[in-house]
């Protein structure tokens, strides 16, 4: 029987009350507030948030594939992926594939997963599902939008919840789109979308799923119905039967927003933080049809906490205050041109130190146990050469051993950059930049740990390493 048997999610720290972008254009505001990826983020680097999130405690060993799920992926041919799993530091004979171009896409890699692992071709497979959308300026979507990714481990022993069954179906409509060359999502009339696309196509899967299966609405413990707003969704309920106050897992709306193929998979990861074994939990998805999926809990939930909740991802958050660097940030506005400094990238360097840049590898002298990071061929401190083992210290934390802060080292829209040394556990020193933080609140002692972000546009590609952000508070081990 196949199941999740890990899970985790992802919301970015930066957070921006609606109201602002409405002030902004002189419209309404729809309330609440909505996640966006900070400048060094996309759905890469939130899906290995999300990704390590969920493997943690987890032995890398036992994953034999990665699924990446997303309407926004990095690359348009390039497989995000192998870049994920990579990251994640998993092994290089691993499935590795791509679900795109729908908000479906998240609830289809997971089924395909589910199918694998059932059929035996695989025993643990990890899905991960990340959007980052943008809406046009004014719009409803821009401030509805929000951005995050998930992560679920699929397997078929040790089992948080059991796949009882899905329902799917397929209609070709056009009612949220996005060409090749759009870099905002279209929408036709929202009547016809709301009334004819999501909420006719997710009432007919959730009545097929609970026919199909011979169960009612009151069976259902938690539905996770992803809606494009609060009204819809609460309107969905009740004509499915389902109690407002006591069935529906929470929408992520008011404080997240919609994040795309993402946001079925994060609902859930949100579900089974709060479920009890019993749980009859149904997921459903919507986009060109829609999906349903049912999962029942089992004993064990509860013995694979991800490391971070979503409670504290929720809580832990920096709140922003300006729409003209919201706009900066999404690629919308450019600020002042040209960088403080130019950097000549390669390919073949980015390849042949994939070890360190990547998977944050370092080398531990197998004569006198010192480590380093980079990797270092010779030890500095018994001067042993070629005498060294990799290690993993992306999962370590530390503190903040020094630092400067360099006022003019950034982009125009966010100068400050704040060049850190941090001693990591073990010893480890590692230098980087800091992110996701104050930079006048950095300080000597400050506890952190390493994320792995876009640094820089270089030679056509996307240029990835790891940093430094102070840890936030609930994010322990």
């Amino acid at each position: 029987m196949a199941g999740i048997v890990a899970y985790g999610g992802y919301v970015p720290a930066l957070r921006m009350e609606r109201k602002v972008m409405a002030d902004a254009w002189g419209r309404g505001s729809l309330g609440g507030e909505r996640s966006f990826a900070n400048n060094d983020e996309d759905t890469v680097t939130m899906a290995v948030e999300a990704a390590v999130n969920c493997l943690h405690g987890r032995r890398r060993e036992e994953v034999d594939g990665v699924f990446f799920a997303s309407t926004t992926a990095p690359y348009q041919e390039k497989l995000s992926a192998t870049l994920v799993g990579t990251v994640v530091d998993l092994g290089r004979e691993v499935v590795t594939a791509d679900f795109a171009n729908s908000l479906r896409s998240g609830t289809g890699a997971l089924m395909a997963a589910l199918n694998a692992v059932a059929c035996g071709s695989s025993k643990h497979l990890l899905v991960t599902a990340a959007d980052y959308r943008l809406g046009y300026p004014r719009s409803d979507f821009e401030q509805s939008f929000g951005d995050g990714a998930a992560a679920l481990l699929v397997g078929a022993e040790d089992l948080v919840a059991t796949f009882e069954g899905a329902y799917c179906v397929s209609d070709e409509m056009l009612d949220v789109w996005r060409n090749p060359e759009d870099q905002y999502v279209k929408s036709w009339e929202g009547r016809f979308v709301l009334g004819e696309g999501y909420t006719a196509h997710m009432k007919e899967v959730v009545a097929g799923v609970l026919k199909k299966y011979g169960l009612k609405a009151g069976d259902i413990a938690k539905a996770v119905l992803p809606a494009p707003d609060g009204r819809t969704h609460t309107a969905l309920a009740k004509a499915l039967g389902f109690d407002v106050e006591t069935q529906l897992q929470d929408p992520l709306l008011a404080k997240v927003g919609h994040c795309g193929a993402a946001q079925p998979l994060l609902m859930l990861s949100a579900a089974l933080e709060a479920a009890k074994p019993g749980d009859l939990l149904l997921v459903g998805a919507y986009g060109d049809g829609a999906d349903a999926l049912l999962f029942k809990v089992t004993e064990r939930i509860g013995t694979r906490n991800p490391r971070r909740s979503m409670r504290h991802l929720l809580e832990n958050k920096l709140p922003f205050r300006s729409y003209a660097r919201f706009l900066s940030y999404r690629g919308i506005l450019e600020g002042q041109p040209g960088e403080p400094f130019r950097l000549f990238p390669s390919a073949t360097v980015s390849w042949r130190e994939r070890a360190s840049y990547l998977r944050c590898h370092a080398s531990r002298c197998t004569q006198c146990g010192t480590t380093t990071y980079p990797i270092q061929r010779v030890c500095y401190a018994c001067g042993s050469k070629d005498a060294y083992e990799e290690v993993r210290i992306s999962d370590r934390l530390g503190k903040v051993f020094t630092f400067t802060r360099d006022n003019l080292g950034g982009r125009s829209d966010d100068p400050v950059v704040v060049q850190t040394v941090a001693e990591l556990d073990g010893g480890v020193r590692f230098y980087g930049l800091m992110t996701d933080c104050d930079p006048e609140e950095v300080e000597l002692g400050l506890p952190v740990d390493l994320t792995f972000r876009r640094l820089y546009e270089g030679a056509g590609f996307h240029n990835y390493f790891w940093k430094l952000r102070p840890l936030r508070k609930g994010g322990t081990d």
